[in-house]
């Protein structure tokens, strides 16, 4: 390069699954044959109606104009109707909705529209890793607070009483929790809220497994005074099988989602008309939808956790998410270890939990994305390497 890239490059690094891909590629390209159990993205398809929207509105001759930075009228009253059903919480469709092209677009988004150089972020430890990578672009400091099996990985408010909250900006938060697939109770939700009133900050629920394997799906912003220090984010990534479509939202009070849209409407020029369709239909008729995947996930996990059998990895059977996440056992010192093991010698990919912070070391994780022979024959090769040792 003729140029040096950005300094806020320096303290982001290629994201690990990015370069994981590219060396399961390589064994692919010399006849290895990877099962790839790691990654989250979902194998089963959009209802039909889905589809069938998508394509039907792709061919009518105003779908293809720019549309609004803010999305349309009728996706947004969808979401408004779909929290509404949902999780009991009354949403104006008009002012409190922002739709995102992703979730994770709304990460950087959030960051970009509150953070200035030096502000604190509280990360959740172990966490999904760009929380971190974001807030380092963003210039924030960021202060991890600790997410610990033996409190079932509540947050330690104890502990987190300790640091300086008068310091916080944001503090990102996510249940059903990914990795570990941990929820919450009410009672957290409410002293969360209260301590973001005291100290002033504002909290971040990424919500995108709500629907998945949860039997009492949950908002943050349903719970009393939420809305004036806590935004939501939510997606039909994992839930509806979309997660190609890149269809998200915000939720919160509308200073904060107009605050957000000044960033936003920089960024991009509004989301394609018939993508908007499909997701109002999918919002609007999805729990068959929903209740087949719960089904089908079921079946799978069953499978995953005969594959930890075999790896002598212990796991709570209550997790909710799409993964599974399970503890190595005493003899083995870490989960990148076993995961090289696994990837070298029997073919198999599953993730380490380290790439989601120190708390993860001794953790690993089994995506739910896999057809049940795939997850039966991965178990039979590891049997197999077992045998041979």
């Amino acid at each position: 390069m003729i140029i040096k890239q950005a300094e806020k490059l320096n303290f982001v690094s290629e994201y690990y699954f990015s370069i994981k891909l590219q060396e399961i590629a390589k064994l692919n390209a010399e006849g290895k044959n990877i099962i790839n159990l790691g990654i989250g993205s979902p194998d089963l398809m959009p209802s039909e109606n889905i589809i069938k929207e998508l394509y039907l509105s792709s061919l009518q001759e105003n779908s293809h104009a720019y549309q609004s930075y803010k999305g349309t009228d009728f996706l947004r009253k969808e979401i408004a109707n779909f929290y509404k059903k949902t999780y009991a919480v009354e949403l104006d469709f008009a002012t409190e909705i922002l739709p995102l092209m992703g979730s994770k677009e709304g990460i950087m988004h959030i960051s970009m529209s509150f953070l200035n150089t030096g502000d604190l972020v509280l990360v959740p430890n172990p966490g999904y890793p760009t929380y971190t990578s974001v807030s380092n672009l963003a210039g924030a400091q960021i202060c991890y607070y600790n997410l610990r099996e033996d409190k079932n990985w509540d947050i330690d408010f104890e502990e987190l009483e300790k640091s300086d909250l008068d310091k916080v900006k944001i503090m990102w938060i996510n249940y059903p929790h990914m990795p570990t697939g941990a929820t919450i109770a009410d009672e957290s939700y409410i002293k969360l809220i209260e301590l973001a009133k005291k100290h002033h900050f504002l909290i971040v629920n990424d919500n995108p497994y709500s629907l998945i394997l949860n039997g009492k799906p949950k908002s943050i912003l349903v719970y009393e005074g939420a809305k004036e220090v806590a935004l939501e984010l939510n997606s039909l990534s994992k839930s509806h099988n979309m997660a190609g479509w890149r269809i998200g939202w915000v939720s919160g009070a509308s200073d904060y989602i107009s605050t957000i849209l000044k960033f936003k409407s920089n960024m991009d020029s509004g989301m394609f008309l018939p993508l908007q369709k499909a997701a109002a239909e999918a919002l609007a008729n999805s729990d068959s939808l929903v209740r087949q995947n719960n089904e089908i996930y079921a079946q799978r996990r069953a499978l995953v956790f005969e594959i930890f059998d075999l790896l002598n990895c212990k796991y709570s059977e209550n997790q909710s998410g799409l993964f599974i996440w399970a503890k190595l056992p005493d003899n083995i010192s870490s989960s990148e270890i076993l995961v090289e093991q696994l990837l070298q010698n029997a073919g198999v990919f599953i993730t380490p939990g380290f790439i989601f912070g120190s708390n993860g070391e001794r953790f690993v994780r089994i995506s739910l994305t896999s057809k049940p022979e795939v997850f039966r024959q991965a178990k039979q090769r590891i049997e197999t390497f077992f045998a041979k040792k």
